[in-house]
């Protein structure tokens, strides 16, 4: 290279440098936060690698454009207002949430709030003003209550012809969990099912609620699913084996995790679209302009291992219609 080629190409490079360590200096680091009535929806965490793997496919990356906090209640419901307001007080950009009491504590702090799963009908419970325009801080990912539950009953009553009682289990201070159960006894008392109800608040009022199943003998079992009921599912388990009950879930997560059948939302999808959602706040989008959304794909889970180990024989047709049969 000539001596005038390379000062002509050294001098380039001394006056670009700068320009390149300013645009990386000045990419913009976004703060998400996280928040669950239960466990802390972390990086690491099932719920949170499927959130972190949805965002980095709108090109946020943990250490280089994105900061995830989580915060957690850890089912003690009363600390959600304060989380709210530290996460209010730590200037984040977003929050991604699971169920309806952290919703609800986030919708005075005009924080942008994204709801993954698990909160409801968000127009019943108050969280928005309708599905298609939210008008406040929140949006995110919906479900419809009274087809999932008519769902959710018809399949156990496949599974279990001669359900004549099934019995309830909901967080009864939970507004999205409690118009949830409303659904669904609803939908088993359409079926010709009576419904034993057993709405519970805290740990202690499992013990109460097997009391009573002992008592009264349901056919079978529903489980509404919130931070309490998941905290104290193999409680449910435990108890169902032992005494030969078949239960259903509302997410596969419970089947893999021992409990009987599950049909719900594909998490994937929801925390997917919740990242969607994310980016489109990033971007300058405002919730209350963001239609609320239904999740497009429902898994029907069965996890074998259980039924053989209850000594419960599932019928051919229920196997059939099985998303995913866990052997």
């Amino acid at each position: 290279m000539r001596r005038r080629d390379f000062i002509r190409l050294a001098a380039g490079a001394a006056i670009a440098a700068p320009y390149r360590a300013a645009a990386q200096s000045n990419t913009k680091v976004y703060r998400l936060a996280t928040l669950s009535a239960g466990a802390a929806i972390t990086a690491d965490s099932f719920m949170g690698k499927m959130l972190t793997t949805g965002l980095a496919e709108h090109g946020y990356r943990l250490g280089q454009n994105l900061e995830m906090t989580p915060y957690a209640a850890n089912a003690q419901l009363g600390r959600l207002p304060q989380l709210a307001n530290d996460i209010a007080a730590s200037k984040a950009d977003a929050v991604v949430l699971t169920g309806w009491p952290p919703a609800n504590a986030m919708k005075a702090t005009g924080v942008p709030t994204v709801v993954a799963v698990g909160a409801g009908d968000p127009v019943a419970t108050g969280l928005v003003a309708s599905l298609a325009r939210p008008g406040g801080n929140i949006t995110g990912i919906s479900d419809n209550a009274t087809t999932l539950s008519i769902k959710r009953l018809g399949l156990l009553k496949q599974a279990v012809p001669v359900m004549s009682k099934v019995a309830m289990l909901w967080n009864k201070e939970d507004l999205g969990m409690t118009l949830r159960y409303q659904s669904s006894a609803a939908a088993a008392k359409a079926l010709g099912t009576s419904v034993l109800p057993l709405g519970v608040a805290e740990p202690n009022d499992f013990g109460d609620a097997f009391t009573t199943m002992d008592r009264e003998k349901p056919d079978a079992i529903l489980m509404v699913a919130d931070s309490l009921t998941v905290l104290n599912r193999k409680r449910v388990y435990d108890y169902a084996a032992a005494q030969r009950l078949p239960a259903f879930y509302e997410y596969d997560f419970f089947v893999r995790d021992g409990g009987l059948m599950s049909y719900g939302a594909d998490f994937k999808e929801s925390f997917e679209r919740a990242a969607s959602l994310v980016d489109r706040i990033f971007k300058g989008a405002k919730p209350a302009d963001l239609p609320f959304e239904e999740p497009t794909r429902y898994l029907f889970v069965v996890n074998l291992k259980t039924a053989k180990s209850m000594g419960l024989d599932l019928p051919p047709t229920v196997l059939a219609l099985a998303d995913e049969v866990i052997e």
